[in-house]
């Protein structure tokens, strides 16, 4: 699905094509770490099976974003629903209900160095699911396979490269089966040939599985290859969002000097 171009307003929350109720809504969110402010005022929606690529420089607030969403920062003032359900005031155990329902990948994976690439992917379905120690098995098996990390799975961490730790990520954010797929940087620190097989592999997955995702990330050729819709921030606000093309068609200054980048 592909938007139309739409500067950020309160009034383009639903600005989605899908007039479907969004599945993740961002309205009036405000962020402050001290006198630092993040995020100023950010509104956005994203509706079922979309994939909302969220740019921007370093420090605006990108990766802050996510963990908003997630729940392991909590902003100052604003409003986020989760399918509905305002996330504002949740306490521990309903957050959690929501976190299920989530797939988080890390910016730099985030393995467990002490575990296997196995273990790693089967911690959640430990803690989270009531499987059989041989149904969890198969279940780890088959979701490294899906990643084609299916033959490393009794190898370490250190043993493997980075895009490598991004598969096996890939593969633990999908184990609890989330209907929502989160996604910090998942080509940062990788050569240009791994990117794309990155890219490709969200690409996959996001069709085998009809997620609804949003990808914070830098990275303009891989925001280019998976995205439906990009947001871009600046100062802890979005400037413009839309299409790909068409943002880097844009007559607004920052949008010009961001993209150009890309030509």
């Amino acid at each position: 699905m592909k938007t139309s171009i739409a500067e950020a307003t309160s009034e383009n929350i639903q600005a989605a094509s899908n007039p479907a109720e969004p599945v993740l809504a961002i309205r009036d969110v405000h962020k402050s770490f001290g006198a630092q402010h993040v995020l100023d005022g950010i509104n956005l929606a994203v509706v079922r099976g979309e994939t909302l690529v969220v740019l921007g420089r370093s420090g605006t607030g990108k990766s802050v974003l996510l963990k908003l969403i997630i729940g392991l920062e909590y902003m100052d003032a604003g409003s986020i629903c989760i399918q509905g359900q305002e996330i504002a005031g949740l306490g521990l155990t309903g957050m959690n209900r929501l976190r299920i329902k989530m797939g988080f990948l890390f910016q730099h994976a985030a393995l467990y160095d002490s575990l296997t690439v196995g273990q790693n992917v089967a911690f959640p379905l430990e803690r989270h699911s009531k499987m059989s120690a041989s149904d969890r098995s198969n279940r780890v098996k088959e979701l490294l396979g899906s990643v084609g990390m299916e033959q490393d799975l009794d190898k370490m961490p250190s043993d493997i490269s980075g895009g490598m730790q991004k598969r096996v990520g890939l593969a633990r954010a999908l184990a609890l089966q989330p209907e929502i797929l989160l996604l910090d940087e998942p080509t940062a620190g990788l050569d240009p040939i791994t990117s794309r097989e990155i890219d490709d592999l969200v690409l996959n997955l996001q069709e085998k599985h009809d997620l609804t995702s949003v990808v914070v990330t830098h990275d303009l050729q891989s925001a280019k290859a998976i995205a439906d819709r990009v947001a871009l921030l600046d100062k802890g606000k979005v400037v413009i969002e839309g299409a790909f093309d068409d943002l880097a068609e844009s007559n607004i200054d920052f949008v010009k000097e961001f993209f150009k980048r890309d030509s």
